[in-house]
């Protein structure tokens, strides 16, 4: 359970900021970054959740999601280390990463088959998916260079491909079933 009496603390005031297992660093570290793209993507999804109509079968979901990037943040919060802590920490897990697969297949049954990319765009349901899936895909790359100097949870960064994909698939679904999906035309503005 988390326990919040102070919103500020002033002990950021100098440029770093504290670990979930008490480490001091930097807030331009790469874990930082990490986690706090991860918060943006949650916000982003939000802030869809609250201004667009989403289908019926989406909207609980993407509360799941919320909380499963709650669970990504608090996992890139606290390292890996070789050490079991006294207190194991919060890891986002298969089952989560399960789970997101199975709503993809649910969802890319019903679309129509794919012929060309699809650009961002349609009904305003599909374009706020379309920029989650985009920023997705940057919280991921941070994931990626985070993973490239220090060990993480493998099923961090599959969590996060596959929410990508599933966004994708949930941006066709809310454009019809991708039959108001708006295709790319290869040169077709020249």
């Amino acid at each position: 359970m988390v326990f919040l009496n102070r919103i500020y603390t002033r002990s950021g005031d100098g440029g770093e900021t504290g670990l979930g297992d008490g480490r001091r660093v930097p807030k331009t570290d790469a874990r930082i970054a990490a986690y706090g793209g991860v918060d943006e993507l949650n916000t982003l999804l939000g802030v869809t959740a609250a201004n667009v109509e989403l289908p019926a079968a989406i909207t609980p979901r993407i509360a799941t999601i919320q909380n499963d990037l709650f669970d990504l943040g608090a996992d890139l919060c606290v390292p890996e280390t070789d050490t079991p802590p006294e207190h194991p920490p919060l890891r986002v897990t298969s089952e989560q990463v399960a789970r997101l697969e199975t709503w993809i297949d649910e969802s890319n049954e019903s679309l129509e088959p794919l012929t060309s990319f699809v650009l961002p765009g349609g009904s305003p349901a599909a374009a706020h998916l379309h920029n989650a899936r985009a920023v997705c895909r940057r919280v991921e790359i941070g994931v990626c260079h985070l993973a490239a100097a220090e060990t993480i949870n493998e099923h961090s960064l599959a969590y996060l491909n596959r929410l990508s994909d599933l966004l994708f698939v949930w941006a066709r679904y809310c454009n019809d079933a991708g039959n108001n999906d708006v295709l790319w035309v290869p040169g077709g503005e020249r």
